[in-house]
C-alpha cells in the first residue's frame, strides 16, 4: 500500500495496542502503528500482512502515514511516557489534529494534558479500554471522554470495534475533559473490589472445606450461570482447570499468592476519600493487596498463630449455597458504591454522567461485566437522578433476599478464623446505610472535647461549644 495514506496511527504496539490495531483493521479501517522497539513493528508488519495496516519507523515516519486531519491514538503506559510521547509527537502535528491516549491515565494528568494541547489548537480525548489482550482483539468497552465534536470523529470507528451488548455498541460518548478516564478509573475500582470478594469465597471453599480444583471449577462455573453470571466468575472457573506445563499441578497452586496492584484501585479510593464517598469495599480490597506483599511477615506470623482456617463443620452443600448468595449481594453492593461515586463526581467535575449508558457499555466486553449490570441500567433508567442502588427498590429486593445468607457467611468466616474482610464490609456499608441513626454524634462530642471543633443539636438551629472540662 505504498503510499497510501492512512486514517489512523497507533503508538504502542504492546498486547492491547497490536491487537487494538488490528481489531480496526479487520473492520476496515487503515491503521499505521509505531513502537520504540522497532522488532514490535516488524512483527506486526508480517502479522498484519494483507491488511490495510503499515509499520512506521518513527513517530515522524507515522504522522507521514496519516491522512489529514491527523487522528493518533496512544496504548502505552500512564504516567511520565505518556507526556514524553505528547512532547515528542505534538510538534509533528497541525492545528485540529488529534492525540488520543486510550491508556489507564490517572483523570487530573488528562485534565492538564488536554488543557496545554488546547493551547495548540490539537484535540485531546482521554479514553478508557476495558477488556484485556481478548477485548482489544474481538471487542472492547470503550470509556470516551474530552470535546464531543473531537468524539464524532473517531465515532465511527469506536462503534465497529467495541464489543456489543443487546445488539448496541459498548461504547458512547461520556462527557468533556477527563470523564473517559474517570470512569475507567472507578471501573477498574470496581474490578479490585469484585476480584476481592471472589477470592474470598475460595478461601473460604478450600480452607474450611478442603474442596479440590476440580470442586472448585465446577461450583464457579454452575454459578456462572445463575444470576452470577459475569466474565470474572467465568475466568474463575477456568482457572481451577488449568493445568502447569512445568509441574503437572494445577496451576493455580503453583502462583504465589502476592497480588499485584497498578494505581487505578488506589486513585479510586483516594478520589472517593477526597470527595467524601464512601467506598469501603474498594478500599479494602486495595488494602489485602497490600498485605498479601507483606508474604514473608505472614508466613512468620503463621508459625506464632496457628489457629487461622478451622476446618467447617456442617452441610457443605447449604453453606456453598450460602456462599453464593453471599457473593451476589456484596457483589451489588460493591457496583452500588462505585455507581455513588461517579454519581458525586459527575456534579462535581461537571461531566454530565448518565449512568444508565455506563451500565450499557459495561455490558459487553469489559472486566466488570455481568448479567446483573442490566438490572443497574433499568434502575437509573427509571431514575436518571438516583444517588444510590441502595435506594432503588429492586435492587434492594434482590439483597436483601440474600442478606441472611451473607449475615451467616460472615460469622461463620469469623468463627472459622478465615478472613473475609470484603464481604465483611459489604455488609456494613449496607447496614450503615440504611440505619438512621449513627453513632457520630460520640464521635462529634468526642471532637469538641478535646479540640473544640464545636457540633450541631438535634433540637436547634447553629453550631454549638461545649466546656466539657469546665462541665465535668
Amino acid at each position: 500500500m505504498k503510499g497510501t495514506k492512512y486514517e489512523l496511527g497507533m503508538i504502542g504496539l504492546g498486547v492491547m495496542g497490536r491487537n487494538l490495531l488490528l481489531n480496526m483493521a479487520d473492520h476496515g479501517f487503515s491503521v499505521a502503528g509505531y513502537d520504540k522497539d522497532l522488532n514490535k513493528v516488524q512483527s506486526l508488519r508480517k502479522e498484519a500482512e494483507g491488511r490495510p495496516v503499515c509499520g512506521a519507523d518513527s513517530l515522524k515516519d507515522l504522522v507521514g502515514h496519516l491522512r489529514e486531519p491527523r487522528t493518533v491514538i496512544m496504548l502505552i503506559p500512564a504516567g511520565e511516557p505518556v507526556d514524553a510521547v505528547i512532547r515528542e509527537l505534538s510538534p509533528l502535528l497541525n492545528s485540529g489534529d488529534m492525540i488520543i491516549d486510550g491508556g489507564n491515565s490517572y483523570f487530573r494528568d488528562t485534565d492538564r494534558r488536554a488543557t496545554e494541547l488546547r493551547g495548540k489548537n490539537i484535540n485531546f480525548l482521554g479514553v478508557g479500554i476495558s477488556g484485556g489482550e481478548g477485548g482489544a482483539r474481538n471487542g472492547p468497552s470503550i470509556m470516551p471522554g474530552g470535546p464531543k465534536d473531537a468524539y464524532e470523529r473517531v465515532r465511527p470507528v469506536f462503534e465497529a470495534i467495541a464489543a456489543r451488548a443487546s445488539n448496541k455498541p459498548c461504547v458512547t460518548y461520556l462527557g468533556p475533559g477527563s470523564a473517559g478516564h474517570y470512569v475507567k478509573m472507578v471501573h477498574n475500582g470496581i474490578e479490585y473490589g469484585l476480584m476481592q470478594l471472589i477470592a474470598e469465597t475460595y478461601q473460604l471453599m478450600r480452607q474450611s472445606m478442603g474442596l479440590t480444583n476440580e470442586k472448585l471449577q465446577s461450583i464457579y462455573a454452575e454459578w456462572n450461570r445463575t444470576e452470577l453470571s459475569s466474565f470474572l466468575v467465568e475466568i474463575t472457573a477456568s482457572i481451577f482447570a488449568q493445568k502447569d506445563d512445568r509441574t503437572g499441578k494445577y496451576l493455580v497452586d503453583v502462583i504465589l499468592d502476592e497480588a499485584g496492584e497498578q494505581g487505578t484501585g488506589l486513585w479510586t479510593a483516594q478520589e472517593a476519600m477526597t470527595l467524601g464517598v464512601p467506598l469501603p469495599t474498594v478500599d479494602l480490597a486495595v488494602m489485602m493487596r497490600q498485605l498479601s506483599d507483606l508474604k514473608e511477615y505472614r508466613v512468620n506470623a503463621s508459625r506464632i498463630q496457628d489457629n487461622v482456617g478451622r476446618a467447617f463443620q456442617g452441610d457443605q452443600d447449604a453453606f456453598i449455597e450460602q456462599i453464593r448468595n453471599a457473593l451476589y449481594a456484596a457483589m451489588l453492593i460493591t457496583y452500588s458504591q462505585g455507581m455513588s461515586l461517579l454519581r458525586v463526581a459527575s456534579d462535581t467535575y461537571k461531566y454530565n454522567l448518565k449512568l444508565e449508558d455506563i451500565a450499557r457499555i459495561w455490558q459487553g466486553g469489559c472486566i466488570i461485566r455481568a448479567t446483573l449490570l442490566e438490572k443497574i441500567q433499568i434502575a437509573y433508567e427509571a431514575k436518571p437522578d438516583l444517588r444510590s442502588l441502595l435506594l432503588d427498590s429492586g435492587i434492594v429486593k434482590d439483597i436483601i433476599d440474600r442478606q441472611r445468607h451473607l449475615r451467616a457467611v460472615v460469622q461463620l468466616a469469623v468463627g472459622l478464623a478465615i478472613p473475609v474482610p470484603g464481604l465483611s464490609v459489604s455488609l456494613a456499608y449496607m447496614d450503615g446505610y440504611r440505619s438512621s441513626w449513627l453513632p457520630a454524634n460520640l464521635i462529634q462530642a468526642q471532637r469538641d472535647y478535646f479540640g473544640a471543633h464545636s457540633y450541631e443539636r438535634v433540637d436547634a438551629e447553629g453550631v454549638f461549644h461545649t466546656g466539657w472540662r469546665e462541665a465535668s
